[in-house]
């Protein structure tokens, strides 16, 4: 498959309920999420995919249980302590967007550990939405325009982009969401304007490589416009 597609957004949905309607405890539900990412990480460097993005934990998430807020944080450090070597093997840079003040100093070292390690990898750039929220992120880029003393003549779209969490990434040609939920719930709120969508009724811990291939798919049938007239289109 050509490199066709940029860039897919994934909005990983349903490991909770994974693991209640299996009896299990949510944070199983969490550790088979993170094994699922690895699943579809591989299979992104197979299809030329250039960036994956993944919604991993959102501000809102924050209000969660303090203990779940916990085990998903050990889950988040110990997976990149374990697979930092495993990225640069598989060319994968790692890179964190989302509000890094709320994340607590550890976990934080953690992070900005991994992204160096892994900043001159070509093959896939893996971005972890970690404490993000789409309309913290358009706040904060204000409030970095603003401390600058920009002036506005200077601000237009891609000067507004270059103050994103994402300056330099191609926005997302296609979002993925898992579990059945038909919504953005803030993310990539800025970048996904002209994103398609491919929403699936499978929880995250049991989306397959298959169905990732299958969205692909989907997308390559679809006719972008981008607010143009398609070149089809009769006069």
């Amino acid at each position: 498959m050509s490199r066709f597609i940029k860039h897919v957004g994934i909005i990983m949905d349903g490991n909770g309920r994974w693991a209640q309607l299996r009896g299990l405890p949510r944070y199983e539900g969490h550790k088979r999420g993170v094994e699922k990412v690895k699943e579809i990480i591989r299979s992104a460097i197979r299809l030329n995919i250039d960036v994956l993005t993944f919604y991993a934990f959102s501000i809102e998430n924050w209000q969660r249980p303090k203990k779940e807020v916990e085990i998903i944080m050990d889950l988040l450090q110990n997976h990149l302590r374990k697979e930092t070597q495993t990225f640069i093997s598989q060319g994968v840079r790692f890179k964190m967007i989302g509000n890094r003040d709320m994340i607590p100093k550890n976990i934080l070292n953690v992070i900005e550990e991994t992204e160096s390690a892994t900043s001159e990898c070509k093959e896939l750039i893996a971005q972890f939405a970690i404490s993000y929220g789409g309309r913290d992120e358009i706040i904060r880029a204000v409030k970095k325009i603003i401390i600058n003393n920009t002036v506005p003549e200077k601000v237009d779209e891609d000067f507004f982009s270059s103050m994103l969490d994402t300056a330099g990434i191609p926005e997302p040609d296609l979002i993925i969401r898992t579990s059945g939920e038909q919504r953005i719930s803030n993310f990539l709120v800025w970048q996904s304007a002209y994103s398609e969508f491919y929403f699936s009724q499978t929880l995250w811990p049991d989306f397959t490589e298959e169905e990732f291939t299958e969205a692909i798919l989907d997308f390559q049938k679809r006719q972008r416009r981008f607010g143009k007239v398609s070149e089809f289109t009769r006069t």
